[in-house]
Formats: C-alpha cells, sequence, structure tokens
C-alpha cells in the first residue's frame, strides 16, 4: 500500500510541476475528481454492474461445461485420444480474434459480449480439470472400486476431491480472462460496462475519467479474484489450499 501511495505522491509531483512532459497524462487528484463525479454520478455504478454481471455469469457458465467436459476427457481414456488434438487445436486460437466474427453473427449485443466470454474462460477450467483427473493416482480410483461405488459416487467422492486444487487453479484464471474478455467486448461492441466507459472517455479526450475506468477494471480484477480466494478457503480442506494458493 505504502509503494503505491508513494508512486501516485511523485506521479502527481512530475505531472503538476511538468516535469514529465506527457501529452493527456492526468495527475492523480484529477483522476480522483473525476472518479467522485462519475461515483456521485452513477455512471461509474451501472456500468460495474453491467461488467460484473457479464463476467459472472460468463464465468459461471464456462465452468460447468469446463469442468463436465474436463471430467470426462479426464477419466476417459478414449475419448481424450480422439478429442484432445481437436481441442488443441481450437485453444491455440486466441479468444479475441473472434471479435470481429461474433459482431458479424450477434451484433453490437450483450450476447456477442457474452458469448465470447464463455469461449475464453472455458479452457484454464478445462486444461486444468483434466491435468488434475489425470494426475489422481490408479490407487486412489481403485478405492471407489472396492468400496462399490457407481460412477457418480466415485466422481463426486474420490475424483473431484483429488482433482480440486487444479480445478480451482483452473477457476481462478478463467475468472480473469472472462473479465479481460467482458472489458475487451464492451470496448468494441457493447455500449454498456467498463470497456464502453472507457472508450467513450477516450473519444471525449477526457483522460482523467478514462484512467477511473482503467483502474476500476484493475480493482474489479483484485476483488473477484479476493472473492474466489475467500470462498475456497472456506470450502476446501487446508492442504488443498496449499497446492491452490502456490499456484
Amino acid at each position: 500500500m505504502l509503494v503505491l501511495v508513494a508512486i501516485a505522491g511523485i506521479w502527481e509531483v512530475l505531472v503538476r510541476f511538468s516535469i514529465a512532459d506527457v501529452q493527456f497524462l492526468p495527475a492523480p487528484s484529477e483522476i480522483a475528481a473525476a472518479a467522485q463525479g462519475e461515483i456521485f454520478g452513477g455512471e461509474l455504478v451501472g456500468r460495474l454492474i453491467h461488467t460484473v454481471g457479464v463476467t459472472a455469469l460468463g464465468w459461471g457458465i464456462a465452468s460447468v461445461i469446463g469442468v463436465g467436459l474436463g471430467l470426462l476427457l479426464g477419466l476417459s481414456p478414449t475419448a481424450y485420444r480422439y478429442s484432445m488434438t481437436s481441442f488443441e487445436v481450437t485453444r491455440a486460437i486466441p479468444p479475441i480474434t473472434f471479435v470481429p466474427a461474433a459482431l458479424l453473427i450477434f451484433g453490437f449485443s450483450l450476447k456477442m459480449e457474452l458469448v465470447l466470454v464463455i469461449y475464453g474462460g472455458i479452457w484454464p477450467v478445462l486444461i486444468n480439470t483434466i491435468g488434475g483427473v489425470r494426475s489422481i493416482a490408479p490407487e486412489l480410483r481403485d478405492v471407489g472400486t472396492m468400496l462399490r461405488l457407481s460412477t457418480p459416487e466415485t466422481i463426486r467422492k474420490i475424483v473431484l476431491p483429488a482433482a480440486m486444487p487444479s480445478v480451482v487453479v483452473g477457476l481462478r484464471l478463467g475468472l480473469s480472462l472472462c473479465l479481460v474478455l467482458a472489458v475487451v467486448a464492451e470496448m468494441v461492441g457493447n455500449p454498456e460496462g467498463l470497456g464502453n466507459g472507457l472508450i467513450r472517455a477516450r473519444q471525449a479526450l477526457q483522460p482523467a475519467l478514462m484512467f477511473v475506468y482503467v483502474i476500476a477494471a484493475g480493482l474489479l480484477g483484485v476483488a473477484l479474484n479476493a472473492g474466489l480466494r475467500a470462498t475456497a478457503r472456506a470450502f476446501l480442506p487446508g492442504n488443498a489450499l496449499k497446492d491452490v494458493f502456490a499456484s
């Protein structure tokens, strides 16, 4: 925290006394004043709620799909053998490159943003779930056979708990990527959210307001990650937490 305060102080001095000759670089005090106006005017809060909603919904759907497919591919050698090449080729395509195609198909809409967020968020969850399931010791799976557990019971009582550290890492990565994609989609194809607010501020030549939205997006990412960490701490045992937060 002290480092951030020191950086803000140096930034203020450099801009205020024209030591740093950078065009359209506002001082932290100007950014704070712009943030105050946006917050009390309700504009920032409304855009923040939109971005949070799209990110959370897209991440939730992507997590369900990613974990489900990850369990299937991790538990079935046949499914893994015949599908992973296709998944790897598709995964190598950066999600941002699908923005023009999504715009053509869905137009400037919430649906376009949500599709892009879901597509990008699936991959970290899927890959980490597959890795976690395939890394489970065969002896541990044999426990389910010995206890005559059904397949759903084996997955719920043995496979998922053992693979959970890897799954949570994938969920964390997917959440961060979903937020990034939501902001990018708002910048180019949805007239709502933090990304659109940032672009509007740039077009209006309001650099202080533009930095407000940049900082808001960064703080939102920190808050979402902290929320997921707190949830993991509440539901995962201590040993699993060490694996999750060491990554």
